[in-house]
């Protein structure tokens, strides 16, 4: 990675000095194409999003035609009721919101490998995912009903659990005004695994209600409805522009932390921002879909493999990448074992599980001494 995106160089005085080096027109040149590359990745990846998306809302129980998607989308009035509805009301925002969530949980899964200078770091590795889903349990073992903004019992409880475990995590790691990024994922990890023994015999005495439990903790979209996405989108822009805004600092990070501070990065208050942007994005997901794995792990490695370190065009693939990969996700999970239909998070290990394996013994040969 290159010194010149992390910082401008300046001289004691404090003002920006511009030097033009020796081969400055071949630094012109490959920023050039550099820029062009970030601009090809994001409209091919923006176009694979394109066609999942309308391949999931035209494959399904019923089938809808493409003249049938144009009608209900463009004049809904005119539309036939039953293609209407089963557009508009049920696949659409199932749809929609499998994407945010792919989206939400790649995004967070990139700033986490970053903050941790970890490619095995994901979403869940500082027990946001034990959080959420100690939450959620509680929620639907007491049978709550109540709802916030819209947004009801289980999800409301998994979001504040996720949020709270993330701050209790955070102040377990916290030595003076400093952080450890070791410590932090040490006290990710045990927290983690104490909240995850809890939810466990919160299961055992559950009774009845151990199929509801078992099931969100696997994962999926059954029952989306556009308030879900009206509630999760702010939480998500703001989550995203908290990393977006923030990916020169990110590009600092990986090269250490002495590096950066050097650079003119206030390491230590970029570290939380992007920590709370992760966390956010984190919790908005499992509120809204339940734990669904591998999503925050495996795009942003194979998202990386394309586009390199830079986050600037990272960040971006990667929550297109998320958004199309959780989406065809979902249309395996609707239609693999029709019409009964699987738990998402459960195809995504499936088939997320053999495929990181995969990719780790590739590298791992292709990194080997001869």
């Amino acid at each position: 990675m290159e010194t010149a995106e992390c910082g401008r160089p300046t001289v004691p005085g404090g003002e920006t000095t511009w030097v033009s080096p020796p081969g400055s027109q071949s630094l012109v040149a490959s920023q050039k194409r550099r820029n062009r590359k970030k601009k090809a990745t994001i409209v091919a990846l923006f176009a694979l999003l394109l066609f999942t998306i309308v391949l999931a809302v035209r494959i399904g129980a019923v089938y809808v035609s493409l003249e049938e998607l144009v009608n209900a989308l463009s004049e809904p009035a005119t539309a036939a009721s039953t293609a209407r509805t089963i557009i508009l009301d049920i696949r659409l925002p199932r749809v929609l919101l499998s994407a945010l969530v792919g989206s939400a949980l790649a995004v967070a899964g990139a700033t986490f490998q970053a903050l941790f200078q970890n490619p095995m770091a994901d979403p869940y590795v500082i027990g946001a995912s034990s959080g959420a889903a100690l939450g959620a349990t509680v929620a639907i073992l007491l049978n709550l009903k109540f709802r916030i903004l819209g947004l009801g019992a289980v999800p409301s409880l998994a979001f504040v659990g996720a949020l709270a475990t993330v701050i209790v995590v955070y102040r377990l790691a916290r030595v003076g005004h400093a952080v450890s990024v070791v410590a932090l994922l040490l006290s990710g990890i045990a927290v983690g695994s104490f909240l995850s023994a809890i939810v466990s015999l919160l299961m055992y005495f559950s009774g009845e209600r151990l199929h509801q439990v078992v099931f969100w903790l696997m994962g999926g979209f059954e029952g989306a409805r556009w308030s879900y996405i009206r509630i999760a989108l702010p939480h998500f822009a703001l989550g995203v522009a908290a990393v977006i805004f923030h990916t020169r600092e990110l590009n600092c990070i990986l090269m250490g932390d002495e590096t950066a501070m050097h650079l003119g990065v206030n390491v230590e208050r970029a570290r939380k921002v992007l920590l709370a942007g992760a966390t956010l994005l984190t919790a908005t997901a499992v509120s809204q879909s339940g734990l669904i794995g591998f999503v925050g792990l495996i795009v942003p490695h194979v998202t990386r493999m394309i586009t390199g370190p830079d986050h600037s065009l990272l960040i971006p693939a990667s929550a297109l990448g998320g958004a199309a990969f959780m989406v065809a996700a979902d249309i395996l999970a609707r239609t693999v074992i029709a019409p009964t239909e699987l738990p998402v998070g459960l195809v995504t290990a499936l088939g997320g599980g053999p495929f990181f394996i995969y990719i780790v013994r590739t590298r791992t040969r292709t990194r080997a001494p001869r």
